[in-house]
Parts: C-alpha cells; structure tokens; sequence
C-alpha cells in the first residue's frame, strides 16, 4: 500500500523545524475510513455528503477528521475546545453549534465549553461571546442540560486586583504597565488596573477550566483574530510558563488551518519558534 505524508504537517513541520515528530505517515487509501469513524464517534453519526456541494464536503471531512485528528499530541477533548474557541472568535455560529454537541458527545463538559468562551471576553469583546453563549445554550436546553449552569467564580468584587495579579504577574510581570506608563494621566494606571481586576480577576480565577488550558485557548483565539502578532508573542511565553510545550502549541495551530487558513497558521507558528522564557 502507498504511503503518503499529511501535507500540512510536512510543510508546516519541514518548514519550521519545530516538533518534526508530529508529522504522521497515513495511508491514502485509510483516510476515509478513518474520517467516518471520527466523525461518528464526535457527532452520533455517519459522514453526510451535502447535494449541492459534495465534493467539498469529501474534501473538508477527510482532511479534517482523517488527518488533523490524527496529526499532533492533542487529545479530541483539547480539540473541541479549542475547535469551540475558534468558532467562537470568528463568529461563524451554525458550526459552533454542531461542534458543542460533538464536544457533548466526547465527554467535554458544558461548564468547560461555557468557560472556554466565557474567557474570550477580554480578547475578542462581549457581544460576540453573547453570541456563542445564546447558541450553545440552545444545544444544552436541546439535550435537557439545566440552566444556568453551576456558578463557578471564585472572586470577591474587592478581591479582583490582587487575586487577578497573582496569577498574572508569574506570566507576565509588570510588562502591561511598563507598556501604559507614558500615557497621559490616569490612563496608565487605569488601563493596567482594568486588565488585571476584569481579564485575570474576573476570569482568570474561575473554576471549570485550569490555567495551563486558558493559556492555549486563548492563545488560539488570538491566532484565529489575526494581526494580534504582539500579543500572541507574549502569551506563546505565557503558555511555555504555564507547562506547554511548543509541540502541543504547534499541534493546536494545525489543528486550527481547516477553520482559519494557512496564512494565520503559519504566522503564529513563526510567533511559538521564536518565544522563550527568559
């Protein structure tokens, strides 16, 4: 039987010389079969072909489910929500919906998809994380899951700024403020002050998901925004502090190329090569 390479692996994986084991050899003639079963095991169904546009159905679901699936050190839990945090970003809601109850459907819980979106708030503004918390509530009230769900904060209103900084200032010292400092008057202080109390205070702090894991999804969402190369370089640091390691950010931008596209991809894999804690 032939074998071939994943062709995004090998490009991206020759092209960077980051984690070249990742790269999986697969059996062109395995794909399909391979693609059905991942695809029954996330969604309770087998592969549906649209009628007007088959061919790119084939296309999208072998590479998706027969070959990302299987490139990278990622777990398929990881992967849906990091799948969810994509979608959620780039508003594109119809998908978010049938990849909530894929997540559903592979034990992810809802209170950590609920969090997965709750923390890109500060990244990619609240009315868009209005919009994918009204579409996956819709699928836990389809599937009888009670809301609201659990609370899960753990913040006092008078506790943001110093719980927010503890967690915080281990990342990312001081670098925001130093940032501000030559802004006129209250702003340099206020602006450091509010990322501190409302990103890492607010959410941050909360239970449901754990640091290490906001680390890589909100390093995702800053990959799926585009032009946010600055801040995707010092939360690539944030993330290697956190304990992941370049292959696992490197397996979740693949990951990511069929919903954002190569060009996103490779930018922030240039960001994962160049960061290191100092």
């Amino acid at each position: 039987m032939r074998k071939i390479f994943i062709g995004l692996a090998t490009v991206v994986f020759s092209a960077t010389g980051v984690c070249a084991q990742v790269t999986t050899t697969l059996s062109d003639t395995g794909r399909t079969e391979r693609a059905k079963k991942k695809y029954e095991e996330l969604f309770g169904a087998r592969t549906v072909l649209r009628s007007n546009d088959p061919e790119l159905m084939n296309i999208l679901q072998r590479l998706i489910f027969g070959e990302i699936f299987y490139t990278g050190q990622l777990d398929d839990k990881t992967r849906e929500l990091i799948t969810i945090t994509v979608l959620t970003t780039n508003q594109t809601l119809p998908q978010l919906k049938s990849h909530t109850n894929a997540a559903l459907n592979i034990g992810v819980t809802p209170v950590e998809i609920r969090e997965s979106i709750y923390q890109a708030a500060p990244f990619i503004g609240f009315p868009k994380v209005l919009n994918a918390l009204d579409t996956i509530n819709s699928v836990f009230i389809s599937r009888g899951i009670q809301l609201p769900l659990e609370n899960t904060g753990t913040v006092q209103e008078s506790e943001r700024f110093e719980k927010g900084k503890a967690i915080q200032y281990p990342l990312y010292g001081d670098g925001m403020k130093t940032a501000m400092q030559d802004l006129p008057g209250e702003l340099s202080a206020a602006i450091p002050r509010i990322l501190t109390e409302s990103c890492f205070g607010d959410f941050y702090t909360r239970e449901g998901l754990d640091i290490k894991t906001r680390e890589l999804l909100i390093f995702c969402a800053l990959a799926t925004l585009g032009g946010a190369e600055r801040q995707m370089a010092s939360h690539a640091v944030g993330n290697l502090k956190t304990g992941n390691s370049k292959e696992t950010l490197v397996s979740a931008m693949v990951h990511m190329y069929p919903y954002v596209g190569f060009p996103r991809v490779s930018n922030a894999i240039n960001v994962i090569k160049a960061a290191k804690i100092e």
